[in-house]
């Protein structure tokens, strides 16, 4: 079943609200839970469900990407026959990316034999079982199957996000919207679309003749009074990462044990680049506690709720409570961070104080040198 399908990953994502972690890289990349990426989630779950063919549409901030994703090995995507596409257009109008780089890659499309797409983003972090979508699509006899999530939260999370009406007694879309805040309680539509391909071609040709649409999410969920929209709906665990508050929550999420399992159970595992590194080190005195540390890190002071990434250093009497430091971040003796995200390359100074919250985390942004 899962062999008649390919996989598209749009990467035209919102970055307005995450610009800090994003200047260098694009969202799918950002790295999350001290040894993951942001892509590694949803590439991870199309995997799982046995597809072999995937293609990923990305931007100008691609070099980090590129080299997470290498040839597609983790995956068991580096293949004679499908395997993983990379599509990287630096000179597009960024305006106009999202239709634009779809319409300028209909070769790909042609050239699949499979018949059905699965069209998604990356910035959806969750494990969901692709082929019970699959099932309940053909099943439906729809045209469209989009999956959607429902939260009580929607006043804080998911913001900018499209929303979706659905009638639940007949699993079917009846409106959207965007998530804009307003009330908590909203059917957010996790950006998971399962359409024919001929649908999908179709589609991208008649708006390269009018150009009506530069979002594809925008062109296909224009369609719900011409096409048959199935909504399926997910149970499980979902964060979206396109606002620093969510990509802090995200992470301070999978301290949770339950949240953990589920993420990250046997049955449907996450791939990531594998890197072979030393084991941590955790020196006499230091203190830590509820914490993902990542391998080749040294802590010799006290981490509490934290996460901490590859080659990260934290010296004696540094204190680091909830918060995210990312890799070969050097913490100072003396100093304190609390609700911070630490970006690469940083060194905390002695004695220095960085405090922020979990909707107002305080961001330390990338350096472009290495650390020795």
């Amino acid at each position: 079943m899962s062999k008649d399908y390919m996989a598209i990953f749009n990467l035209a994502e919102d970055e307005s609200d995450i610009k800090a972690l994003t200047a260098k890289r694009s969202i799918a990349s950002v790295p999350i839970g001290s040894r993951f990426r942001v892509i590694d989630f949803m590439l991870s779950n199309v995997v799982n469900a046995g597809v072999t063919n995937v293609g990923i549409f990305t931007d100008t901030n691609s070099r980090s990407l590129v080299d997470h994703i290498g040839d597609g090995k983790p995956w068991d995507l580096n293949r004679k026959n499908d395997g993983l596409f990379l599509f990287n257009h630096r000179l597009l109008d960024i305006a106009n990316f999202d239709t634009k780089i779809l319409q300028n890659n209909m070769e790909y499309l042609f050239r699949s034999q499979s018949d059905s797409v699965i069209l998604t983003s990356s910035y959806m972090v969750c494990n969901i079982d692709l082929k019970k979508v699959i099932k309940s699509h053909e099943s439906s006899g729809a045209d469209v199957t989009v999956v959607y999530t429902e939260t009580n939260n929607a006043d804080r999370e998911f913001l900018n996000c499209y929303t979706v009406e659905v009638d639940e007694e007949h699993h079917a879309v009846t409106g959207i919207g965007k998530n804009i805040g307003y009330i908590p309680h909203a059917s957010i539509c996790m950006e998971i679309f399962i359409l024919k391909k001929n649908m999908l071609i179709s589609l991208i040709q008649e708006n390269a003749r009018n150009r009506k649409f530069n979002d594809f999410y925008a062109l296909l969920l224009s369609k719900l009074k011409v096409l048959n929209f199935n909504a399926y709906k997910f149970e499980g665990y979902v964060s979206c990462i396109n606002s620093k508050s969510g990509y802090f929550k995200a992470n301070m999420d999978m301290l949770n044990q339950d949240v953990s399992r589920e993420l990250f159970q046997s049955e449907r595992p996450i791939y990531t680049k594998i890197k072979d590194e030393p084991p941590t080190i955790y020196v006499n005195g230091c203190s830590v506690s509820n914490s993902l540390v990542a391998d080749g890190t040294i802590i010799r002071g006290t981490v509490r709720n934290s996460i901490i990434g590859r080659f990260a250093v934290v010296e004696e009497g540094a204190v680091v409570e909830n918060s995210i430091i990312l890799q070969n971040v050097r913490v100072c003796s003396g100093a304190h961070l609390s609700g911070a995200i630490i970006d690469k390359n940083v060194v905390i100074s002695e004695n220095a104080q960085f405090r922020g919250d979990e909707y107002f985390p305080t961001i330390v942004e990338k350096r472009n040198i290495y650390l020795p």
